[in-house]
């Protein structure tokens, strides 16, 4: 195959033979299991979940979710899983959504605030250190982000500076229960009530935590209230896909009410074709992902998912305090749920250290610098992780010193004025390859480049040039 599909066969290809190519297309993919990949998938450490959430997605995987009419078992699993979460989050009776994860999660409650607000020029207060899902959103459904700064020291969000961005047009107020990039919980509480106070919807993005906090708080850690039992939390998403350890394509939006749900549900009877009715941003969709989160969530149970709460809630702990002793790095803020953010120093560059890293076999997220926080390296500890927190130390321990050797990535003078300099929409993509390749970037090449250059350039240019020069990234690599 020389790592490219090939066209339609004129002829149907044996099972045996597709799965032969898929395993050699999957040859230089990073591994789903195993713990040394910080990012991207979730393992619990224990084959049979896993295959148990494969199976029941098979059993599910020709169900259309178009019509509820058609397929009663679609219904029902949704509503088992749905009264699940909401067990969990606060409010047993919570009306709910199944969706494809946080993105179309957070697209439904921004559809659902905006669409109640019915407000000409809406707008959303969301802290700096939101999903960039509320930006996306946004930039579909015509509602302008308000992002707000978070402190530098604990990279939480400000109550009262959210309460001085909001607006007659202001339709929905974010908070994060715990914000991606360094694992700390937003005051929902005090956040929920300045928008209460104000007449405004409040979200909780607690995609990442959502189905993680309840296990952690049974597991011993505290954890403040961020649920729908908090007065002024009006809607809350959680994902599945995540620390539910379930397939890809899962995720739950829970509102405090029906009548809010059903903003965000879509009908159209302008036509003279079938009804429809969707739930979702999707219209047809498999139901394999809901019968992979339900099966996951069954083989797992209470129990299962306190075990690796305490798991996660350990190995979070013993990172954190691993690499608080290895010179050159810190911790960011204080991790309150299975994330920790470890940034560099003068000495040690986190771009040249997860170059570093990847040599030596673990994936460590880089995230760039924004609005005061300094650049960084992500870390997601999962089920997993306990049992190879010493291995994975020892790799940052190992890159640390090889990235103090090697000193920081260099960025050519000039080139981030350069490239900010540019009208990328005029660059066709041979051209803006042979741009990347005069400055080191190959962007032909099959064999994993060193990124440490690439985010280097990357952190030294605004959000938006960045944006751009990702757009082209994606358009090259899809040829």
């Amino acid at each position: 195959m020389s790592g490219d599909v090939t066209v339609l066969p004129h002829h149907g290809v044996t099972a045996e033979e597709l799965l032969a190519r898929l395993a050699e297309a999957q040859e230089a993919d990073l591994p789903v299991r195993g713990g040394k990949v910080t990012a991207y998938v979730y393992d619990t450490g224990r084959p049979e979940v896993h295959e148990a959430g494969a199976a029941a997605y098979a059993g599910m995987l020709e169900v259309n979710m178009l019509d509820p009419t058609a397929f009663p078992s679609m219904v029902a699993l949704e509503k088992d899983v749905v009264r699940a979460v909401a067990a969990e989050l606060g409010q047993p009776d919570a009306p709910g959504i199944f969706t494809s994860g946080g993105t179309e999660s957070i697209m439904l409650a921004v559809k659902a605030a905006r669409d109640a607000a019915a407000t000409d020029r809406p707008q959303m207060v969301v802290p700096v250190t939101a999903h960039p899902a509320f930006h996306k959103a946004g930039h579909y459904l015509g509602v302008e982000v308000v992002a707000v700064p978070v402190d530098l020291t604990t990279f939480t969000v400000d109550p009262v500076a959210v309460e001085a961005a909001i607006t007659d047009r202001t339709v929905l107020v974010v908070v994060s229960a715990p914000s991606y990039p360094q694992g700390v919980i937003d005051p929902v509480a005090e956040v929920a009530a300045v928008a209460a106070a104000r007449g405004v919807p409040c979200h909780v993005d607690a995609c990442v935590g959502g189905w993680l906090l309840p296990w952690l708080r049974e597991a011993g850690a505290e954890v403040p209230p961020f649920d729908l039992s908090v007065p002024g939390v009006t809607s809350i998403s959680c994902d599945l896909h995540k620390f539910g350890y379930a397939p890809k394509g899962a995720s739950v939006l829970l509102f405090k009410d029906a009548a809010l749900r059903r903003a965000a549900y879509f009908a159209s009877a302008a036509w003279p074709g079938y009804t429809i009715i969707n739930a979702t941003v999707q219209s047809s969709r498999s139901a394999g992902p809901l019968g992979g989160a339900w099966g996951t969530l069954h083989a797992l149970g209470r129990e299962g998912y306190i075990d690796l709460g305490r798991a996660t809630l350990e190995a979070t702990r013993r990172i954190a305090e691993g690499v608080a002793k290895i010179p050159g790095l810190r911790v960011l803020g204080d991790p309150q749920a299975a994330l920790v953010a470890v940034a560099g120093s003068p000495e040690v560059d986190v771009f040249v250290l997860a170059d570093e890293a990847r040599r030596r076999g673990w994936f460590l997220q880089p995230q760039l610098s924004y609005a005061g926080i300094p650049a960084n390296l992500h870390i997601t500890v999962t089920g997993v992780t306990l049992e190879r927190v010493e291995a994975m130390l020892a790799v940052i321990a190992e890159s640390a010193e090889a990235a103090r050797e090697r000193g920081p990535a260099t960025v050519p003078e000039g080139l981030p004025e350069l490239i900010a300099s540019l009208n990328l929409d005029e660059l066709d993509d041979p051209t803006f390859v042979e741009l990347a390749a005069s400055v080191g970037i190959d962007l032909t090449s099959r064999d994993q480049p060193e990124m440490a250059a690439v985010n280097a350039v990357l952190d030294a240019l605004p959000a938006k040039t960045r944006e751009a020069i990702l757009v082209r990234f994606l358009s090259v690599i899809y040829g």
